[in-house]
């Protein structure tokens, strides 16, 4: 799946995925994600289907920013598996899971304006859109618009 995924030209830009990545690359990568529960920059998932335990995908969430309550998601679907809106299930159920982490009140996504899939995505798992963030950030090379979307903890009572 990671090779699969590997081989979309973005994917490489935004993570530490390489492109085109052989099977040694993979492992790499996984072994990177490994570290993130480790050091506590927080948690990385494989995305798989519930019938075959298929790997589809991989969805993350960051905590760079807990102390502040905030949280930072992301996810992505091997090419092959696209379009069955399994990016939005991974989504909620990432969100889902955050919502178990006490210090977690507000997740977010950056997303490039461009990507109207990930937009749907996004707003398909539940996610308000709250701006465009002018020149946000990198992104191969050079700084782009990012559409802020996040969800809010759910109020309790």
């Amino acid at each position: 799946m990671l090779m699969d995924l590997s081989t979309d030209p973005y994917v490489p830009l935004t993570g530490t995925l390489p492109g085109d990545a052989d099977r040694e690359s993979a492992l790499d990568y996984v072994r990177r994600q490994h570290e993130r529960l480790v050091t506590g920059a927080g948690f990385s998932f494989c995305v798989a289907l519930r019938e075959t335990d298929e790997a589809v995908g991989q969805a993350g969430l960051g905590l760079r920013s807990v102390a502040s309550g905030r949280a930072t998601a992301g996810y992505a679907v091997a090419p092959v598996h696209r379009g069955r809106g399994l990016a939005a299930h991974a989504l909620a159920a990432l969100t889902a899971f955050a919502w178990t982490l006490p210090e977690v009140h507000r997740i977010e996504l950056y997303i490039e304006p461009w990507n109207v899939a990930s937009v749907r995505t996004a707003t398909t798992a539940g996610y308000a859109h709250e701006g465009r963030l002018r020149s946000h950030q990198e992104v191969g090379g050079r700084r782009v618009d990012m559409l802020l979307y996040a969800a809010l903890r759910p109020r309790q009572g």
